[in-house]
């Protein structure tokens, strides 16, 4: 287990560039974290880690944005399903299966449908300091 405290979100955006360096394909992180807690800002440095150059932004409306790299980075926002069974309309199996890294929001709504082993990535505020992050990273 490993644990970063991230003062601003550029701090958030390295450890997930940090993470990526190890990453290979077929992999699948699982995101544990509130609103607003730093999910995305995380991924933009995934991304950017595997090799994506682009622009990153949240899957909220679209469920999952792809981005290419040395790895494909596959970034879902499971927030808006309704549960598990839903995953099965979007492909989900296909996408395990499509030698990418697959990053997932809100992974508790889909728990039972996550591939083990899983790397889990736990983003929480800091209660003495709000705009603070703990970032603390199992299972790699």
């Amino acid at each position: 287990m490993e644990t970063f405290l991230s003062h601003h979100e550029m701090e958030t955006e390295q450890a997930g560039e940090l993470l990526a360096r190890r990453l290979r394909a077929g992999d699948v992180v699982a995101y544990l974290g509130d609103l607003g807690a730093g999910k995305t800002a995380f991924t933009r440095g995934l991304a950017r880690g595997l090799g994506f150059q682009g622009r990153v932004t949240s899957p909220t409306f679209t469920i999952v944005n792809e981005y290419e790299g040395r790895i494909p980075l596959f970034h879902f926002d499971m927030y808006r399903l309704g549960g598990e069974e839903e995953l099965f309309d979007i492909g989900w199996e296909d996408y395990l299966t499509r030698g990418g890294v697959c990053a997932v929001e809100w992974s508790e709504r889909i728990a039972g449908a996550l591939p083990q082993p899983v790397i889990t990535v736990t983003i929480s505020r800091c209660p003495e300091h709000e705009d603070w992050r703990e970032i603390t990273i199992e299972g790699v």
